[in-house]
């Protein structure tokens, strides 16, 4: 299993390498699926996702000069034939999965069949996620509520065993201060990652690597 987990995308030269290097390979040969759905569950999502998608908003993610790009939207899925997305999708280089709403984006995943494809996905396919996209791979996932699905879902995949608290001291996030995630890694059993957007988690089968221009923190439980 390969895995970026980003807190805002390709931010920076040294996030840049590290994606490359699971790869394989560099961006202008490599293809990518951009997957939106998480950030439908937000106000004025479908903008949001049209401006990450031109690169208008945020750091680089969909508009870094992919040999080719496309859009993998999950809500759709459950009414398309299989065999119509599935091999695109394993023909795929790296899943782009966008930020939003966790618990939104971890039910689509699940009801479209994506989360059991990954275990076996992901040994070829690399992951790179963003906020929401990242923390959805790990054991905490947020909401924002901007939904209507049952209180009780599911509000991640749990499929690496760590926290990701991204956007760390944040101007747009006040909540993420240092001492308030600190606060939080407190309350879970598992090893804390707080993270700023020059930094990322780089994941291979289970092993953590933290890639960095910026400032994070790793809190033990």
């Amino acid at each position: 299993m390969k895995l970026l987990l980003t807190s805002a995308g390709i931010s920076n030269t040294s996030i840049q390498d590290a994606l490359v290097d699971l790869m394989g390979k560099p961006i202008a040969e490599a293809s990518a699926l951009f997957v939106p759905t998480a950030i439908y569950a937000l106000p004025n999502g479908a903008d949001i996702a049209s401006r990450v998608i031109r690169g208008s908003i945020g750091d680089p993610f969909c508009d870094m000069g992919w040999k080719s790009f496309g859009v993998l939207e999950l809500t759709a899925l459950p009414s398309i034939r299989k065999e119509h997305w599935i091999p695109l999708l394993q023909e795929t280089d790296v899943l782009l999965v966008g930020g939003g709403d966790c618990q939104y984006l971890t039910y689509w995943m699940k009801h479209s069949g994506l989360a059991d494809l990954l275990p076996s996905l992901l040994q070829k396919t690399v992951y790179a996620g963003l906020s929401a996209g990242s923390m959805v791979m790990t054991r905490f996932g947020t909401t924002y509520g901007g939904h209507t699905l049952p209180a009780d879902s599911d509000k991640s995949l749990a499929l690496v065993d760590i926290a990701i608290h991204p956007h760390l001291d944040h101007e747009w996030f006040p909540q993420n201060s240092f001492a308030n995630l600190e606060k939080l890694a407190a309350t879970l059993p598992v090893p804390s990652y707080a993270i700023d957007d020059q930094t990322a988690i780089k994941v291979i089968d289970g092993t953590i690597e933290v890639v960095s221009e910026g400032n994070w923190k790793l809190f033990t439980p």
